[in-house]
C-alpha cells in the first residue's frame, strides 16, 4: 500500500484564532482541514472540521510567522509523518496514521459543510 506524507500544524493566525490544520499529500497537492481542537489521539472523541483551499507541497515542512494575508500568525508543526489511504469515496476517508501523534486507524466523514475526523 503506497505511503503519503501529512502534516498537522498547530496555526495561531490573527484573524482566525489558534485552531489545528490537517494537512494531507493527495492528488499532488495538500489537501486541508481546520479544526478549532487538537486532533482526537484516544478512539471515542471527534473533531469537526472545515476543508480549506489547498496548498503546495512546500507546507510539509513549513513552521515560522505568516506576515500578511487571512493566515497571518504563527505556524508550528503538532505532528508529522506519513500515512496509508485504506478507503477513500467523496465522503468518507479511512486513514492509517503513522506519525509522532497520530497513530493508527482513523475516519474522515463528511458531515454538512464539514467534516468528522476520529480514531477507531
Amino acid at each position: 500500500m503506497d505511503k503519503y506524507r501529512f502534516v498537522v500544524h498547530e496555526h495561531n493566525a490573527r484573524r482566525a484564532g489558534l485552531h489545528y490544520d490537517l494537512r494531507l499529500e493527495m492528488d499532488g497537492v495538500l489537501k486541508d482541514w481546520a479544526f478549532r481542537k487538537p486532533l482526537p489521539l484516544e478512539p471515542g472523541v471527534k473533531r469537526y472540521g472545515v476543508q480549506q483551499e489547498d496548498h503546495d507541497l512546500y507546507w510539509l515542512d513549513f513552521e515560522g510567522e505568516i506576515e500578511e494575508g487571512y493566515g497571518a500568525g504563527t505556524m508550528k508543526i503538532w505532528d508529522k509523518g506519513e500515512y496509508e489511504v485504506l478507503e477513500r469515496t467523496p465522503d468518507k476517508m479511512v486513514l492509517m496514521f503513522h506519525g509522532s501523534k497520530l497513530k493508527g486507524k482513523y475516519v474522515m466523514l463528511r458531515f454538512k459543510d464539514g467534516w468528522l475526523f476520529f480514531k477507531v
